[in-house]
């Protein structure tokens, strides 16, 4: 018994330390290593398989948009880069150089790809002639690097995985549409897969993306009641196309200027399941990307028929299209029950010589603990309700830790005690002068997280400068 506790070590609670918390099942429920590099971390097994489901699904809903993938090199030459000044002075500070090539200096220096908007835009401007070359509908799968001060698990690496959507339209009609189709995309899978509820909105202009014209966010609150930006769309305008004179003919014969679009997310989005939905025994997974969603525990497996029984159950619930893992190891069922609970399997099932005796079985609930016993006949439905029922509990519960912690308020002052006490999202009117964003940072340690699409009317002047208001803004702090 001492070395199944030794091996399955209590973490630390959320509550008396919530970094080190997160540290604790990022290390423990084995999805991620340190490496020799600061900033660059190891994705483990269980942790890239995460990843790679994240990754199916969204691929497959691209697709069906009719994208299609790509891919561009890594490296970027530095004269490429200069040619779109805001954008190019925006990534100075993180960008990688590769300055030798063997042994040999370099005649120009190369960039580690921070985003590919230059390279895309060199490609486009050899691929895009007529009005029927558009739209251009292009997404790449990769990594990027960026070289940050501070590192976190997921949240913030040097290097991270990533999909980057970059598409080109003769309008600016249709641009900006794709601009919304996606962020909209983006909304619909944290909510309809990651179960984690979303505030969608606007960026403000000192919070846009570098060389974009607007930029649109899908904001989402995590256990601690900070903020995680989960997913950006960005319209770009004809600013780039412009800047690498990529030209069309329209059907008028004229030469026009595509309008760009580009939208990303990355692994991140761990991070964000992580902080949105675990607890203190560790992980707890949405089934829709979790790697096992049914993890079996023969009960007794040293009697006769028992493995067979439970053998039996995996090739049924693997035929239905489930992802299942038996583990007939000679742990003590206890070690088992904490090991799982740690990888935040969505749903266990145990099977002994009393429930073959009853013909049944018993699903235990990752989120809730609840246990039910359900009849063998009907196992496969029986498992996909509690599936279901899993993800529209986490989704619920996450929902109301949002609609719980966004708070209005009408002064600085009094946002700045909200946020000191409670957390969360503040909601103010706001006159739409940066001079007020920075007082709100300096002042009350909150950045803008998005003009909300969904306004309210709070009143008619800023509280931060009492100016005439234009717009509701949601502030937070923000990993």
């Amino acid at each position: 018994m001492a070395e199944n506790k030794k091996q399955v070590e209590q973490i630390t609670d959320m509550e008396v330390d919530f970094a080190q918390w997160y540290t604790d099942v990022c290390k423990k429920a084995e999805l991620i290593d340190y490496s020799s590099i600061k900033g660059m971390f190891i994705y483990r097994p269980y942790g890239y398989a995460i990843w790679e489901n994240i990754q199916h699904l969204m691929d497959a809903e691209f697709k069906r948009l009719g994208h299609e993938n790509v891919y561009l090199p890594m490296l970027i030459p530095e004269s490429l880069l200069q040619k779109e000044k805001d954008h190019v002075e925006g990534f100075a500070p993180e960008c990688a150089w590769v300055t030798m090539g063997g042994s040999e200096k370099l005649e120009e220096r190369y960039c580690i790809r921070p985003t590919s908007e230059t390279l895309f835009c060199e490609h486009y401007k050899t691929v895009i002639h007529s009005h029927r070359d558009l739209p251009k509908l292009y997404n790449q799968w990769c990594s990027v690097l960026r070289w940050e001060k501070t590192s976190r698990p997921f949240l913030r690496h040097r290097e991270f995985l990533w999909q980057e959507g970059h598409t080109m339209h003769a309008t600016e009609a249709e641009a900006r549409e794709e601009t919304q189709r996606m962020l909209n995309v983006y909304a619909d899978f944290m909510e309809n897969v990651l179960a984690m509820p979303v505030v969608k909105g606007r960026k403000t202009d000192k919070e846009k993306f570098n060389g974009a014209e607007e930029t649109y966010t899908v904001e989402c609150m995590m256990h601690d009641k900070k903020a995680l930006q989960a997913g950006t769309s960005h319209y770009f305008g004809d600013g780039f196309a412009r800047a690498f004179d990529i030209t069309f003919t329209g059907a008028d014969n004229q030469l026009h200027h595509p309008h760009q679009t580009s939208w990303g997310s990355s692994t991140r989005l761990i991070g964000g399941i992580i902080m949105t939905h675990g607890d203190n025994n560790g992980l707890v997974l949405p089934p829709k990307v979790a790697p096992i969603q049914v993890v079996v525990i023969p009960v007794a497996q040293h009697k006769e028929g028992v493995l067979d029984a439970n053998r039996a159950v995996v090739e049924r619930l693997t035929a239905a299209g489930f992802r299942v893992k038996m583990d007939d190891s000679d742990k003590a069922p206890g070690w088992k029950f904490a090991e799982y609970e740690m990888k935040g399997v969505p749903l266990r099932l145990e099977l002994g010589p009393k429930d073959m005796e009853k013909n049944q079985c018993v699903l235990a609930r990752r989120d809730s603990g609840e246990k039910t016993f359900v009849s063998l006949d009907g196992l496969e439905s029986a498992v996909a309700e509690a599936l279901e029922a899993i993800h529209q509990g986490l989704f619920e519960k996450a929902k109301r830790n949002l609609e719980e912690h966004c708070y209005p308020a009408f002064s600085l002052e009094e946002a700045k005690a909200i946020q000191e006490e409670k957390g969360g999202f503040i909601k103010t009117m706001w006159c739409g002068d940066e001079a007020c964003e920075d007082r709100m940072k300096a002042e009350a340690g909150m950045s803008s997280r998005c003009i909300p699409f969904a306004q309210e009317h709070l009143g008619d002047v800023c509280p931060i400068c009492g100016k005439p208001a234009k717009h509701m803004v949601y502030w937070g702090v923000a990993y």
